[in-house]
């Protein structure tokens, strides 16, 4: 990631900077001890969510009961499997305990200028889910695909499909989050939703340059590093 913070550090508390990272165990080798692992880094930091696959909710909840908060991945990593199913994952892990969900856009319908057809996909996913309690919709539109164009015309979609946020990248396809990326997403949102930044963020400052530059949530599988280096910045280590 390419980034340079300029801000304060003192201007962010270890509990502000915590309660933005979404802790994230989508490793398709995961075990139920890495799993423990990432409950446990979660509890000790105070971290917004563990985001996680579907498949790994039961088993977490089992271990942490509702001690934290969970997101869970909707048509993940590549975002072209269909509405149905889609829906069918948002509301199963909402029924499941999950308080958010990440879904992918569907690039190749987006790709292939087939506007309506996105935003009809994103909106009913958006609106199953809040039925169901989902508190936050987030959406993964994979900048790294993408041209300054075709990002601006995604967050108009995301945003007028009546998502929460958009969200740079997966982390699956190469690249990753960018100050410059982030904050073209922050204009062209105009707060009328949020940016999460997601991909290859492994270190405080690289997190601190992108929440300068307009993210409000970080998305890392990297949160326990983060947080280390961040309190070793502020002396509190």
């Amino acid at each position: 990631m390419k980034g340079f913070y300029s801000g304060r550090i003192e201007s962010i508390t270890p509990t502000e900077f915590a309660s933005m990272i979404d802790h994230t165990l989508l490793k398709p080798d995961a075990d139920y001890k890495i799993l423990e692992k990432y409950i446990n880094d979660v509890r000790e930091h105070g971290f917004k969510l563990l985001m996680l696959p579907l498949s790994l909710l039961d088993k977490a909840l089992e271990i942490a009961g509702r001690t934290i908060k969970y997101g869970v991945v909707v048509g993940f990593p590549l975002g072209n499997t269909s509405t149905k199913v889609k829906v069918f994952e948002a509301v199963e892990a909402a029924s499941s305990g999950a308080s958010e969900v990440d879904m992918v856009m569907n690039i190749s319908l987006f790709k292939s200028r087939e506007y309506a057809r996105v935003l009809e996909d994103i909106s009913t996913v958006v609106a199953e889910a809040k039925k169901k309690g989902v508190e936050s919709v987030k959406v993964i539109i994979e900048t790294t695909l993408l041209d300054d164009s075709e990002k601006i015309k995604a967050v108009e979609l995301v945003s007028s499909a009546g998502a929460d946020f958009v969200k740079t990248n997966t982390g699956f396809l190469g690249g990753g989050a960018t100050v410059h990326d982030v904050a073209l997403l922050y204009r062209a949102s105009q707060g009328r939703i949020k940016v999460k930044a997601s991909g290859g963020i492994r270190h405080a400052l690289d997190a601190l340059a992108l929440i300068e530059a307009g993210a409000s949530r970080i998305g890392t599988s990297s949160g326990d590093k983060l947080m280390k280096e961040f309190l070793e910045l502020t002396g509190e280590a």
